[in-house]
C-alpha cells in the first residue's frame, strides 16, 4: 500500500511540473500551440534593412532586428502594441506541399503593419496574416509563382545581441524616444523616464509604434528608463543616456531582457 501511495505521489508531482512548465512558457510569451495564418512577402526589389514601417524602426539592422522582419495584419498588430514581438513561422506543408519547405521555420520580428483594404483582403480583420520580408519568406517557401502560403505560427522569446537601445527624437518641449533591440517578449506595455534632476519616474505614452513620448523637459539631464513588457517583466536601465545627449543620437544599455 505504501508503495502504491508513493507511486501515486510521484505521478502527481510529474503532472504538477508539466502544468507549471506550460504556464511559465505562456507567461514568457511562448506557446506550444501553433495557430493557423497566411503569409506573403514584400520588398522584393528593396534592401530589407532599409524598409521603414509602422513601428518606426527605419533600419532593421540599426534597430537590432536583422532582415527577418514582418508586417502584421491588424488582428495581430494591435495598433502598434506588437512592435518588436517575435514569432516563429512555419509553412504548413499539410495544406500546401508544392510551395512549402517541409519542417522549415523562421523567427521574425514585427516591425510593420499590413493595412486592411476592407475588400476581403488577407490583412482584413479578423485574418491572421504575416507580410514578411523576402529573405524571411523564402526560408520557409520555395521560389515560384505562388505569392501566398498557409503557415503556422506561435509567439517565441526574442533573442537579441547587446542591450536595449534608446534613440532620442522630438524637440525641446516634446521629447520622444524610440526603443529598440528589446529581448524577452519584445513588445513593450509601459515605459517611464527619469532625469538626473527630476529624480522621479515619469510615465511615458506610446506616440506610435515603438515611439514613446513625454512632455517633460529632460534636456541636459542624464536619463534612465524603466520598461515593462507585455509578459509582465520589468527592468530598469539606469543612466543609459548621458547629460550631453542630443536629438538623433542612439544609446545602448548594458542590460537586456531574457
Amino acid at each position: 500500500m505504501a508503495t502504491f501511495n508513493m507511486f501515486r505521489l510521484s505521478i502527481w508531482k510529474f503532472l504538477l511540473i508539466i502544468i507549471i512548465s506550460v504556464l511559465l512558457e505562456r507567461i514568457n510569451g511562448q506557446s506550444r500551440d501553433w495557430i493557423n495564418a497566411r503569409a506573403t512577402f514584400y520588398g522584393g526589389n528593396q534592401n530589407p534593412s532599409t524598409l521603414g514601417g509602422a513601428c518606426g524602426y527605419e533600419n532593421s539592422y540599426e534597430a537590432g532586428f536583422g532582415v527577418h522582419t514582418t508586417a502584421l495584419s491588424g488582428a495581430l498588430f494591435r495598433g502598434g502594441e506588437a512592435c518588436g514581438a517575435c514569432y516563429q513561422v512555419m509553412c504548413n506543408s499539410r495544406l500546401d506541399r508544392r510551395w512549402c519547405i517541409r519542417r522549415a521555420s523562421v523567427t521574425v520580428t514585427a516591425t510593420n503593419f499590413c493595412p486592411s483594404n476592407d475588400q476581403g483582403g488577407w490583412c482584413d480583420p479578423p485574418q491572421h496574416h504575416f507580410d514578411m520580408s523576402m529573405p524571411a519568406f523564402f526560408r520557409i517557401a520555395r521560389r515560384g509563382d505562388e505569392g501566398i502560403v498557409p503557415v503556422l505560427y506561435r509567439r517565441v522569446a526574442c533573442r537579441r545581441r547587446g542591450g536595449v537601445r534608446f534613440t532620442l527624437k522630438g524637440q525641446p518641449n516634446f521629447n520622444m524616444v524610440m526603443i529598440s533591440n528589446v529581448g524577452g517578449s519584445g513588445d513593450i506595455r509601459s515605459a517611464w523616464v527619469r532625469g538626473s534632476r527630476t529624480k522621479t519616474w515619469t510615465p511615458m505614452h506610446r506616440n506610435w509604434g515603438a515611439h514613446w513620448q513625454t512632455r517633460m523637459d529632460v534636456r541636459g539631464q542624464t536619463l534612465s528608463f524603466r520598461i515593462t513588457l507585455a509578459d509582465g517583466k520589468t527592468r530598469q536601465f539606469l543612466n543609459v543616456v548621458p547629460s550631453y545627449w542630443s536629438f538623433g543620437q542612439t544609446f545602448s544599455s548594458r542590460s537586456q531582457f531574457s
